[in-house]
């Protein structure tokens, strides 16, 4: 039987001893390669994009030669106006992408020792940068849709004869959404968050090129995905896959989500299941890329994507939602 990859030693490139260990001089001079691997490391100027700046003996700061812009490695990134040691950011990617599943704020606050707050905002942060990749993706080929309700959860009656049926609409508390995934056979993964699955139609018009097979379920509301695309279908109260048809990349997703609502976070409804469902897909399409593929690509999209108008600030806004 053939080991599964995530158990070969090709799957674990990165030791959470080795970035643990590293001294502040070696954590800065790892963000300058990851942010400026562009140079060799060299910093530019994040304001007009100069390579000729001077440093400092005394500070980790840099002054633009053309506008005399001073700036530190993680100026005008998510990481800017940072509280914490840089290394103890390299830690916290190298932690939160070991998580097959996910890694929760609660957890990473205990890993790394920073209040729950700050754990919260950074992991929503390294989501935000993760997802960057996928604002303007289409998909193409073979795509899979399906959808399925997160979030919301009623809790059932202790004695059964007072149990109702929360499938039904009435007996709901109004907070679940459905993730609708757009899935290619053997590429990308793109999650949206909405009321309805009849409410998706509109995105997978504008996501998915016309050119693509879509697979989907039996669900009334995709019948009018054959006016635009070559639409198979597979109903699944008969089977799951009859050789045509089926969508079982898109449950796979599903089932990665629903463990990690399960199991790590425990909660993710309301305005921040969008973020989980594309860390979900992040993960998805890159599980068979090494803990050290993974670590680097995230610390890159962390340090290029720029100052998050979402989390800067979070906790010391008036209104905030939990």
């Amino acid at each position: 039987m053939a080991q599964h990859f995530l158990l070969s030693a090709a799957a674990r490139t990165l030791s959470l001893v080795t970035v643990a260990r590293m001294s502040d001089d070696e954590a800065h001079s790892a963000f300058r390669q990851i942010r400026w691997c562009d140079t060799g490391g060299e910093p530019v100027c994040p304001r007009c994009n100069c390579g000729a700046v001077y440093t400092f003996k005394t500070r980790k700061l840099y002054k633009c030669k053309a506008c005399t812009h001073q700036f530190s490695v993680t100026s005008g990134t998510i990481f800017a106006s940072r509280k914490l040691a840089i290394r103890d950011y390299l830690l916290a990617i190298a932690i939160f992408v070991n998580g097959a599943k996910g890694h929760s704020a609660l957890q990473l606050s205990r890993d790394i020792n920073v209040q729950y707050k700050t754990a919260f905002v950074l992991t929503h942060k390294l989501r935000e940068a993760m997802s960057a990749e996928m604002a303007d993706m289409t998909v193409s080929g073979e795509v899979e849709i399906d959808g399925a309700y997160f979030g919301g959860h009623v809790r059932p009656a202790n004695f059964k004869e007072n149990r109702v049926d929360r499938r039904l609409a009435k007996n709901q508390n109004g907070k679940r959404r459905v993730v609708v995934i757009m899935r290619e056979r053997a590429g990308r993964t793109l999650p949206f968050v909405f009321k309805s699955e009849g409410a998706s139609l509109p995105t997978i018009g504008q996501r998915v090129q016309s050119t693509a097979t879509i697979h989907a379920d039996e669900a009334l509301h995709w019948d009018e995905l054959h006016t635009f695309y070559l639409t198979k279908r597979i109903n699944h109260s008969e089977c799951y896959s009859d050789g045509q048809s089926c969508t079982n990349m898109a449950e796979s997703f599903f089932s990665r989500l629903r463990r990690a609502e399960i199991g790590t976070h425990h909660h993710i409804a309301g305005p921040y299941l969008n973020a989980y469902s594309s860390e979900m897909a992040w993960r998805e399409d890159h599980r068979r890329g090494s803990n050290g593929e993974q670590y680097l690509m995230v610390a890159s999209a962390a340090l290029t994507h720029p100052v998050s108008r979402n989390w800067k600030g979070y906790w010391q806004r008036s209104i905030h939602h939990v």
